[in-house]
């Protein structure tokens, strides 16, 4: 099933409610955290579920334990019991038990569109979701998903191949596409160029999407696009709107990126 944003009317005065489901990053330069604060920014209301309490500075990620999927669905059933949430961000899960915790809740609102940040690795190579649980990912979550955002790597992942120049990352996007999800976003910030080239695929077939690259990147990028992507959503963009502004508003937000601890790592963060 493709997802889709309906006609429900706003709470008066509230801004839309927009939910993460990811694992929590203390220094907020990723998860749950930086998620808060990108809808915050898109002038959003943010709500969360943990899935995973992690060790992890500026740098790196040091050790992850998920959450108990009992717990995971108890917060999400009343969560989504109480409030009207307009969208769906989904990041970090741990476990294949959380994957299917969540696919579980999501029956409860089948009209709430999904954006899908199939969190594997992290970006200092640490491992964050099991085999196994990226096949029940793949079974139970991708065909719930409206927008599905991995980068070249999670694409390898999740396809079991390689990703090598533009038309291999352009068939990549349709194989994806073809395992359930209504659009495809997939990112090329791990190709090399000074343009950035995303391929989206939808119904339509697949399109390049390219920016100028910065010359200094940032953590938790792939963590704000897809925040970014769920509050447009949430605020009546179509899909291909929605990928097309969060993108346009990410590249604007790397400008500001700065580094906030002693790796010098450079963090996303909410303008002065």
């Amino acid at each position: 099933m493709k997802a889709t944003l309906d006609s429900a009317d706003r709470v008066a005065g509230v801004p839309p409610i927009v939910l993460s489901i990811a694992g929590s990053d203390p220094c907020a330069a990723a998860g749950i955290q930086a998620d808060l604060r990108v809808f915050t920014l898109l002038g959003c209301h943010g709500t969360a579920v943990a899935t995973a309490w992690t060790v992890q500075d500026t740098a790196q990620v040091h050790a992850c334990k998920p959450v108990p999927a009992r717990w995971v669905l108890k917060q999400l059933d009343a969560l989504l019991a109480d409030l009207p949430v307009r969208a769906i961000k989904i990041g970090m899960l741990g476990s294949r038990a959380n994957v299917l915790a969540v696919a579980r809740a999501l029956d409860s609102v089948p009209n709430v569109p999904v954006v899908l940040d199939p969190i594997l690795v992290s970006s200092s190579g640490h491992a964050l979701l099991h085999p196994a649980a990226r096949a029940a990912m793949i079974e139970r979550l991708l065909p719930r998903t409206l927008v599905l955002t991995p980068n070249r790597p999670e694409a390898e992942s999740l396809l079991g191949q390689r990703i090598r120049g533009e038309a291999a990352a352009r068939r990549a996007a349709r194989l994806l596409r073809d395992l359930g999800p209504g659009h495809v976003l997939l990112k090329g910030g791990h190709a090399r160029g000074s343009v950035v080239t995303d391929w989206h695929a939808d119904e339509a077939g697949e399109r390049p999407l390219a920016r100028t690259r910065h010359a200094q990147g940032a953590r938790g990028t792939g963590c704000a696009l897809s925040s970014a992507i769920a509050a447009r959503l949430s605020l009546g963009d179509t899909p291909a709107a929605a990928i097309r502004s969060a993108g346009d508003w990410l590249h604007g937000a790397l400008a500001l990126a700065r580094p906030i601890g002693r790796s010098g790592v450079r963090v996303l963060v909410a303008p002065p």
